[in-house]
């Protein structure tokens, strides 16, 4: 099983089996518990994660203590690997959202496997260059855009994601707890609820529970390119 989610796995796309075998015998398998932290920030980084199954999230906590999520992982995919980069210390905490399994890999074997391997290097770039757009548009979304725009843009990433998968675009599944899809986009709990609130009594979507079905795609559009309601 390990093998054909690691083929899955952004990373190491396009690689031989035999390449990932070598990955396979650096990689040290680990079961996460839901609410586990998995690393702190400034902690010394002697490798990265491969998640299997289960999500995680990486965040930032400010000095009053505020959490601010900046990317929430969802199997399979790798995260932390930029760690092997900057100076030996991750940037940032990793707790386990729910219960899960994932690869330890040892950061000094992997780099040596980098050396071998040019289409893991041009990997690891294309990697860490998604890592970056993402954090650019997290920038931009935090400081320039109100509380509905970032929730529209949530809500049509998760759409987008829906219809790659070939499901339904228009009905979605928020993947975080209320309280911590605030966090992800800056905000708090109740204002995000008065956010769903407004999109609801607008008919833009239509929320129960967890589950959000979008009901004016044009408009849910709009308001992710700042339009205000």
């Amino acid at each position: 099983m390990e093998i054909g989610l690691l083929k899955k796995c952004p990373l190491f796309a396009g690689l031989k089996e035999e390449d990932l075998l070598k990955i396979r015998a650096i990689s040290v398998p680990k079961k996460m518990a839901k609410k586990e932290i998995l690393f702190s920030e400034g902690e010394e980084a002697k490798g990265f994660y491969v998640l299997l199954v289960g999500k995680v999230k990486l965040f930032k906590l400010s000095p009053e203590g505020k959490e601010q999520i900046l990317h929430v992982v969802s199997a399979p995919d790798a995260f932390a690997e930029a760690a092997l980069f900057l100076g030996g210390t991750y940037p940032a905490f990793a707790e386990a959202l729910t219960d899960g399994q994932l690869l330890f890999i040892s950061g000094k074997e992997f780099n040596q496997l980098i050396e071998q391997n040019p289409k893991l290097s041009i990997n690891m770039i294309v990697s860490l260059s998604h890592y970056l757009k993402k954090f650019t548009s997290l920038i931009e979304e935090l400081s320039l855009k109100e509380v509905s725009s970032r929730v529209a843009r949530y809500l049509l990433d998760l759409s987008l994601s829906a219809k790659r998968e070939g499901k339904d675009p228009t009905e979605v599944e928020l993947d975080l707890s209320k309280t911590q899809l605030a966090s992800k986009l800056g905000t708090v709990g109740e204002t995000l609820s008065r956010t769903l609130g407004k999109l609801k009594a607008k008919r833009i979507i239509d929320v129960k529970k967890q589950k959000v079905k979008i009901l004016d795609l044009k408009s849910l559009e709009e308001l992710a390119n700042g339009l205000r309601i």
